[in-house]
């Protein structure tokens, strides 16, 4: 049973996370029961825990819904971000050791070599790349508790999402956001890095704001 609901969860966050399931869109488990060709039980289950990630909302009488996200939640969101990435890179500049310093250059060019070849699937990959910089990051922190406190955040669809509102220009400038945090956290300059990526996450938190407005009209 247990696994049936990790395969029903893994199978409607990845929905959700990929835009299968938009926000606002009604699931029923008879529906995702038949997409992940499992019983309802389990998918139920699975809608529980994925209700309790604030991933899905549950309205009596009416049925589960993908979590919407307004200005606020964004702000929420960011500014948490901004507190405890902050602190990671900060304590990146500290502690990181060589190798992991390494895998944040080598994240930070595929990032910009990506941008250069560009193609039709370059959001897709800057998307990926992007996340594994910041998970990066956080664990070049040595923090295991910061890495749970940090996982329900990032990892919100809104956040993974984010690139696929931004223009190629904001992408450019992210890229180079990424460049600047590697160089801090290689000169071992705590305040530097705390700093870069302060910058860094209201920069994207912005750019989020301006694409949700000008698609409101």
């Amino acid at each position: 049973m247990a696994a049936a609901v990790d395969k029903a969860y893994q199978t409607i966050r990845d929905g959700i996370i990929s835009g299968v399931y938009q926000p606002g869109a009604h699931l029923t488990a008879q529906d995702l029961a038949a997409a992940s060709g499992l019983s309802r039980t389990p998918v139920r289950e699975a809608m529980r825990r994925l209700q309790s990630e604030g991933l899905i909302t549950l309205i009596p009488h009416r049925g589960a819904f993908v979590a919407n996200m307004d200005e606020r939640d964004i702000h929420r969101i960011y500014d948490l971000r901004v507190v405890l990435e902050s602190y990671a890179a900060e304590t990146a500049a500290l502690e990181a050791d060589e190798a992991s310093i390494a895998a944040l250059e080598d994240l930070a060019a595929q990032m910009e070599a990506a941008l250069d070849r560009g193609g039709p699937h370059v959001v897709e990959e800057i998307t990926r790349l992007n996340n594994a910089f910041h998970k990066a990051i956080v664990a070049a922190a040595a923090s295991p508790r910061l890495e749970v406190a940090l996982a329900a955040i990032v990892e919100a669809p809104l956040v993974l999402r984010t690139f696929r509102r931004y223009s190629l220009e904001e992408m450019r400038r992210s890229a180079t956001q990424h460049l600047e945090l590697v160089s801090a956290i290689r000169a071992r300059d705590a305040a530097w890095a705390r700093s870069a990526m302060a910058s860094h996450i209201l920069s994207g938190r912005n750019a989020l704001l301006r694409s949700l407005a000008a698609a409101a009209g």
